[in-house]
């Protein structure tokens, strides 16, 4: 796929042969299936809501329900109105959700359907809701999906209508996997702090194998949490290109404060959340997680001459990958490759002014960035571990360089979902895998003779 992105005069243009990202529509999608009991429609073609239902599938190993507009020549050309209506009907009658929310695609972008007044127009039954969120493929990255479907949650549904706001926090998470949602809310019930997080797909695409079959999962933020965020004290947007923009939304439309916050992957990162839950609710910091701080400090400890000094390439979403960097130079790693496919100068200058904190010179830093020019950075200059998603296989595989898999999607591994790379137990298990991985490569590396002679 060619995605060709003018930085300059025509005759400048670079083309992507490989971006490092996906589309819009599977972020929202995903955001999507964080509503109980909710349905994510895409109004565009069969074949987009085929292609992002196996990718979220391949990666969570787990089903993913959605429904779609079912273009056809006649829509393409006319537009997709009576498509998106009949849909809305028919969702209503067969699945009965509580809410149907729908993200467009390419195509009904290019139309240029409105929605809106589609919408309005549509025959929605008595207590049942239809939100909706523009998602044009060629903009963006599947975490601008992501981004935009939480905005129009937080747009439709959040009200404000207590006169005192309550004493919980919303919780802004980001597109980051079910366990690592579980994770935050693990932090929260240390804390005692009551929380709303949006989207939550705990207990959705990592519900548990029973003996019923349910069309919708248990899990899921439901329509009335969503409505209270509105009363909510403090919110907490972790990731600024996931969840920023839902967060201005609420401190906009209901009064309810934000602090954005990097996504808690490392030391630095974990421990801004937990002391801007300390200043903003009062609360001592629990006990378990001054342990579970205190084991991560001495892991580092016990390992760091396992990885001082490599040098490592990340890439891969940019909530992920600048927290990731940060925590690799507290390791004592070299970042050398920084590379995102998500659009926005500010990862570039965020990444240096970190490496200039660390005084690491020479790297490159690269926002909307190609994996096939990533490719060639490494012939020239080759690295020690790459860490980001299953397609750095191909370039691990070209130049033997060892993979940690790490971010969205992750198609050639399983359990990963499940197991939280956020908090300091997820810190243990990053500083486990890079390890390890990293061990492996030198215990193939050293022959036997010279093997007692390493460790």
């Amino acid at each position: 796929m060619l995605d060709c992105m003018p930085e300059g005069p025509v005759e400048h243009t670079i083309g992507k042969i490989n971006p490092a990202k996906t589309c819009q529509p599977i972020g929202a999608m995903y955001a999507a299936l964080g509503i109980h009991n909710c349905l994510p429609h895409s109004h565009g073609s069969q074949g987009c809501c085929a292609y992002h239902r196996m990718h979220l599938a391949r990666h969570f190993r787990d089903q993913v329900l959605a429904s779609s507009s079912s273009f056809t020549e006649g829509a393409s050309v006319f537009g997709g109105a009576a498509n998106l209506k009949t849909a809305i009907r028919n969702i209503f009658e067969i699945y009965n959700p509580e809410i149907i929310a729908v993200h467009t695609t390419c195509l009904s972008e290019t139309i240029g359907d409105d929605l809106p007044t589609i919408i309005k127009q549509s025959e929605i039954p008595e207590g049942k809701r239809v939100i909706h969120t523009n998602t044009p493929s060629y903009q963006g990255s599947h975490i601008t999906g992501f981004s935009n479907m939480v905005r129009s949650m937080i747009s439709y549904l959040a009200e404000a209508t207590e006169p005192v706001k309550k004493e919980q926090v919303n919780i802004l998470p980001g597109f980051v996997n079910p366990g690592d949602m579980r994770e935050i809310k693990r932090i929260l019930q240390e804390f005692g702090i009551p929380g709303i997080m949006l989207p939550d797909t705990t207990n959705v695409l990592d519900a548990p194998l029973t003996n019923r079959y349910s069309l919708y999962p248990e899990g899921g933020t439901t329509i009335a949490q969503i409505a209270d965020t509105g009363n909510s004290k403090q919110t907490i947007a972790l990731g600024s290109w996931a969840s920023d923009a839902a967060g201005a939304m609420l401190l906009d439309k209901c009064k309810v404060p934000c602090v954005p916050l990097r996504t808690p992957i490392g030391l630095k990162a974990t421990d801004d959340l937990i002391m801007t839950l300390h200043e903003k609710f009062s609360c001592e910091v629990p006990g378990s997680l001054a342990v579970e701080r205190g084991q991560v400090v001495d892991t580092l400890i016990d390992t760091h001459f396992h990885y001082q000094g490599k040098k490592v390439v990340i890439f891969g979403d940019p909530d992920i990958v600048i927290p990731l960097t940060e925590f690799v130079l507290t390791m004592g790693m070299i970042p050398k490759y920084v590379l995102t496919g998500t659009p926005g100068a500010r990862f570039e200058t965020e990444i240096k002014h970190m490496l200039g904190e660390y005084q690491v010179e020479g790297s490159i830093v690269k926002a909307e960035g190609d994996l096939f020019q990533l490719h060639q950075w490494i012939k020239e200059e080759p690295v020690d571990l790459l860490i980001g998603t299953t397609y750095g296989k191909y370039i691990a595989r070209a130049e033997d360089i060892p993979l940690v898999r790490v971010g969205f999607p992750i198609l050639d591994r399983a359990v990963h979902p499940l197991m939280p790379i956020v908090g300091y137990r997820g810190c243990l298990r990053l500083i486990e895998m890079i390890s390890n991985t990293l061990l492996d490569r030198r215990d193939r590396d050293v022959s036997d003779e010279d093997y007692e002679l390493v460790m």
